[in-house]
C-alpha cells in the first residue's frame, strides 16, 4: 500500500489537501498561535528528546550522529509511531516543524521510520495468522 507523508514548516501556508496536520516538535513555534496552524494535533512524543535536540542545535554532534541516535530513540519506543501511522493510513499526513531546514531536521528520519513501520505492519498482515483449518473435515491420516 502507498502512503503519502509530506514535510512542511509551520510557517508555510496551509493547503486544503494537507490532510492531517501534526506538529512534531517538543517546543511550540515562536510567534504562532494555535488556531493559526490548523493543527490536527501537537504530538511531542515522536520528536527527538530534549537532550538530543540540544546537542544537535549546539553543534555538539553531527547530522549523521543526530539521525542515528534519533532512529535509536524511535526504535526504543515504537508505540510513539502508532498515532502517526493511524493518520497516514487514513489519508495524507503532513508532518510540521518550525525547523528552518527541513531536510536537516528530524522530520525526514521520522517520515522514514513511520513508512518502515507501516510496511512492516502491512507485511505482517499479509501473512496467514495460523495454519489452514480443515473446516470440520477429518484430518487425513498417514495410514493410507
Amino acid at each position: 500500500m502507498s502512503y503519502e507523508i509530506v514535510l512542511k514548516r509551520v510557517y508555510q501556508p496551509i493547503e486544503p489537501d494537507d490532510g492531517a496536520r501534526l506538529l512534531v516538535d517538543r517546543l511550540w513555534p515562536r510567534g504562532k498561535r494555535r488556531e493559526s496552524l490548523a493543527l490536527t494535533d501537537w504530538y511531542r512524543d515522536a520528536s527527538p528528546s530534549l537532550t538530543l535536540r540540544r546537542q544537535y542545535h549546539e553543534g555538539e554532534i553531527s547530522n549523521g550522529v543526530f539521525a542515528a541516535r534519533y532512529r535509536g530513540e524511535l526504535r526504543s519506543a515504537p508505540e510513539n509511531l502508532l498515532p502517526l501511522m493511524r493518520h497516514a493510513r487514513a489519508g495524507r499526513l503532513t508532518l510540521l516543524s518550525a525547523a528552518r531546514d527541513l531536510e536537516a531536521s528530524h522530520l525526514p528520519v521520522l517520515k522514514e521510520a513511520v513508512l518502515a513501520a507501516l510496511r512492516e505492519e502491512d507485511a505482517a498482515d499479509s501473512e496467514p495468522a495460523s495454519s489452514p483449518c480443515f473446516g470440520g473435515h477429518e484430518r487425513p491420516s498417514d495410514d493410507t
